[in-house]
């Protein structure tokens, strides 16, 4: 029940804020969840935290053009860390590579939503609608696999990470969100041709998944089994937008080379 009340309140909040919202309270809102994103992930890992705020915040209103600058900055601003700790210098070194994951993970994702939500192609205002399809898509994925995985889940897809999943629930959820596709941006995007609708959607399921595993090897790693209890029956924030960080960079670049066809 708490997940399904946390999930009534989360997605009206959603969809008001990408589609309606005015840019700077969109900007403070993404740069919001971004921070709790980064407060948890600091927790897990045991790194810096203050850092790795103050880099992220930079990257986040960083122009397109500086963002690169801005994220190698923040990676060599992390290798200092080891100078400056009271830790074993190996200790220090692994802290400091986690951290510069942290900040590249975190706020790289949310960064592109950012791009996303500006663009400007194939119409004007499209882009809120594709960073839409970039959140709602693993959501339609992960009902497909919660379903069918449950009833139908036999083979474990990846064990020594997440025992739970199976290759059924994967694959379900791959077939869930590549539909979503198919349905959503012809509607949202009048012309938007549905193949790449499909494409897109498989991309992103794809790389949803991956993060999924990738953020539970993470907690894994840290002995932790959620990354906070930020939101009632879903965990932390970072446990409800590890696949959305993994897609959205992904969808974001495929949409620059889709341009050519």
């Amino acid at each position: 029940m708490k997940r399904i009340l946390t999930a009534l309140l989360l997605v009206p909040v959603t969809v008001y804020t990408v589609l309606y919202a005015p840019s700077a309270l969109f900007m403070a809102i993404v740069a919001v969840v971004a921070v709790l994103c980064s407060i948890e992930y600091s927790r897990m890992t045991q790194t810096f935290g203050p850092l790795a705020l103050v880099a992220g915040l930079l990257v986040l209103i960083a122009p397109p053009a500086e963002t690169t600058m801005v994220l190698f900055l923040s990676v060599l601003a992390s290798m200092t860390v080891p100078l400056f700790s009271d830790l074993d210098l190996e200790m220090g070194v692994r802290r400091a590579g986690a951290l510069t994951l942290g900040i590249l993970y975190v706020f790289g994702g949310w960064k592109s939503a950012i791009l996303l939500h500006d663009l400007d192609r194939p119409l004007a205002g499209a882009g809120h609608q594709f960073l839409m399809f970039a959140l709602l898509v693993n959501w339609a994925g992960d009902t497909g696999a919660y379903y069918v995985g449950r009833k139908f889940g036999k083979n474990k897809l990846a064990p020594r990470v997440s025992p739970g999943k199976t290759r059924e629930g994967a694959a379900a959820s791959l077939v869930a969100a590549m539909l979503f596709g198919l349905l959503y941006l012809p509607w949202a995007i009048p012309g938007f041709p549905i193949w790449k609708g499909a494409l897109l959607a498989i991309a992103a399921n794809i790389a949803g998944q991956i993060g999924d595993l990738a953020e539970s090897a993470v907690k894994r790693v840290c002995g932790v089994k959620d990354s906070g209890n930020l939101l009632p029956g879903h965990g932390g924030m970072l446990d409800r937008v590890d696949s959305t960080l993994f897609a959205m960079p992904v969808i974001y670049t495929l949409l620059g080379a889709l341009e050519k066809f």
